[in-house]
């Protein structure tokens, strides 16, 4: 990578959600990656982009180059569908963590002890972290993950402040930071050269009253208002009706496209977030609940109730990928590649790029003013 320099190292880089909040604020990252389809859909959104296995990476490439360091390793091991195992696992995760900040790779036989070998991905920020301490990079540190990631960004934490780095770690709700779901997330902010703190939120749950001194904080964003749709109305000319297990359309049976027409006139609809008994159902006027697809992704679907209360239903279809997409705050039409399931895979398993734009923005020397300007 000869001539680059101040590079942003977006680390498990995924489609682009750090990477399209860097653009909104006029920066770019290189992205490392291993998903093909992922790597696609970067290269067709501009992301400059590495295809390869992270774990076995040299660091050497972007010696004396790396000012900001990001990284969302992949969360799988530590969701129901993967059975939480990474919770099972963090023992040896941090271990890998404090050795190879003492400069011992012992990867390779605590991979051998893991109940989930991908547990073990959220140590590999750390092996870059080791290599470029020493050359007083990164400047800054931005980590994400789900909630019971918490821990292990409590231990990054403890081994970068003798670096040099203020740290601040807790959960953020997404929501609060303008984006139309209630997504938790581990967040990990650390910097060389100004006091870490979490940005400042632009909304809450409820309206909050002029202020004299400063600026209020804005309603929750509904996913109706993401939309553009009302409560009791889905436009939605490419609606499925079905589809086989690997995404793509199923014919509209006779008569089935006026009945979703005729619904969308008569009730409130509300996204549910799987077929499960306790999935979380929600109305269009609220959030959505957190946007994830895995093997069972075609199971989100709009329900339309006819009394807006959660008795019953007239009528379900499928949540499209787009309308995922802007739930997470992709701009319309991002060009996410492969078939439906894998698009909706990779939607979900992306950072928001709002709320990736509000954590890296006072890193850059920007506000939420200008993040706001920017959305």
């Amino acid at each position: 990578m000869p001539g680059i320099r101040d590079v942003i190292l977006d680390l498990f880089a995924g489609p682009g959600g750090w990477a399209q909040g860097l653009a909104m604020l006029g920066r770019r990252d290189v992205g490392l990656e291993i998903d093909p389809l992922a790597c696609a859909t970067r290269a067709a959104a501009g992301h400059l982009t590495i295809r390869c296995d992270l774990a076995a990476y040299p660091v050497r490439p972007f010696m004396l180059r790396v000012v900001g360091l990001i990284a969302s390793p992949p969360c799988q091991s530590y969701s129901t569908a993967g059975h939480r195992l990474g919770l099972l696992d963090q023992p040896l995760v941090l271990k890998a963590i404090t050795d190879l900040a003492a400069g011992r790779d012992t990867r390779t036989e605590l991979l051998a002890q893991c109940r989930d070998p991908r547990s073990l991905l959220a140590a590999e920020p750390m092996r870059y972290l080791a290599a470029l301490l020493p050359h007083g990079l990164p400047l800054w540190v931005l980590m994400e993950e789900v909630p019971l990631v918490l821990p292990l960004w409590r231990a990054y934490a403890h081994l970068l402040r003798p670096a040099g780095f203020s740290v601040w770690t807790g959960i953020l709700n997404a929501a609060d930071f303008g984006v139309p779901q209630t997504r938790r997330r581990a967040i990990l902010i650390a910097s060389r050269t100004r006091p870490a703190a979490p940005p400042e939120p632009t909304h809450a749950q409820h309206p909050e009253p002029a202020l004299l001194f400063g600026t209020p904080r804005l309603p929750w964003v509904s996913m109706a208002q993401a939309l553009g749709w009302g409560a009791t109305t889905r436009p939605s000319p490419t609606v499925l009706a079905g589809g086989p297990a690997t995404g793509g359309p199923e014919a509209f049976a006779s008569g089935s496209r006026a009945t979703l027409t005729r619904a969308q006139a008569e009730g409130q609809w509300l996204l549910r977030s799987s077929s499960q008994a306790h999935a979380c159902l929600r109305p269009a006027t609220q959030p959505a609940a957190t946007v994830l697809f895995g093997h069972r992704g075609n199971d989100v679907r709009w329900i339309r109730q006819p009394d807006g209360i959660h008795q019953g239903e007239t009528e379900s279809v499928r949540i499209t990928d787009r309308e995922a997409a802007l739930l997470q705050t992709f701009p319309a039409g991002y060009p996410f590649a492969g078939p439906a399931t894998r698009r909706l895979e990779q939607i979900g398993n992306a950072v928001p790029p709002l709320l990736a734009a509000h954590l890296a923005a006072p890193h850059l020397g920007l506000t939420r003013a200008d993040v706001q300007l920017a959305a």
